[in-house]
């Protein structure tokens, strides 16, 4: 009998540690966590789960947590939390103006939003098309909606996330002709009250701020309430579609 499997990759994000704790409350489903700090899981409520520390995500590591995930023939993962993300860090920041606009940084943050997600794809594929359906969700944000962005800006983050639309998309494409179990969602939690949006939370208003633990608990609604359908999903945190 198979164990149905929940996997998040980037578990170190404070909505993929909400993420983990609700599928271990749940009870419900395997957890196999994949982070370059595995201090949080060491507690005890974890004990049970598989915690895989990876020392940096180049397609070379990458490679070998998917072989160490595809060795137990027992698992069949029915979603996956692909949780990776940068806006800003000790010398980024988001650009208000084209002359802030830098190759070295762009290239740091297309890596993380955009690159890396896609080598986790890439790899995990073999491991995910079959008979069970499963739904893997990429974290995006609703700036890279391309028909949605009215005041510009942010030129890095918003052009990184159009690219990780972009490229789900085009997956979706293919997978509705060679991997028809698998849904790709590409998931805008909102505002959401962690380091990443730290810095630009002044101008939200008070009820459009989430917690972590608010926000996983959409997203796990959100995951079972979409069908397995061929199609990639731009959903925000109501589980509503975002324009493309």
């Amino acid at each position: 009998m198979t164990n149905q499997t929940t996997l998040i990759i980037g578990a170190n994000s404070a909505i993929a540690k909400a993420l983990a704790l609700q599928v271990i409350d749940n009870n419900d489903s395997h957890l196999i966590v994949v982070t370059r700090d595995i201090s949080f899981y060491q507690h005890e409520k974890f004990s049970h789960c598989k915690v895989i520390s990876i020392k940096d995500y180049q397609e070379s590591s990458i490679k070998t947590v998917v072989q160490a995930i595809g060795e137990d023939e027992a698992i069949s993962i029915s979603q996956v939390f692909i949780c990776h993300g940068l806006l800003h860090n000790d010398v980024i920041t988001p650009e208000k103006r084209l002359q802030e606009f830098s190759a070295e940084s762009f290239t740091e943050i297309l890596t993380a939003n955009t690159i890396t997600p896609m080598l986790w794809l890439k790899n995990l594929l073999p491991t995910l098309k079959g008979k069970q359906a499963c739904k893997v969700v990429v974290f995006s944000a609703r700036v890279g909606s391309i028909s949605d962005n009215k005041i510009g800006g942010w030129y890095s983050y918003r052009a990184s996330k159009a690219a990780i639309n972009m490229l789900l998309k085009s997956a979706a494409v293919e997978f509705s002709r060679t991997a028809k179990n698998i849904k790709l969602i590409s998931f805008h939690p909102g505002t959401t009250d962690t380091p990443l949006s730290k810095p630009f939370q002044k101008n939200v208003p008070e009820n459009k701020l989430f917690t972590s633990e608010f926000v996983a608990k959409q997203l796990l609604q959100i995951v079972e309430d979409n069908k397995v359908d061929g199609e990639a999903s731009f959903l925000d945190w109501q589980g509503k579609a975002i324009p493309w």
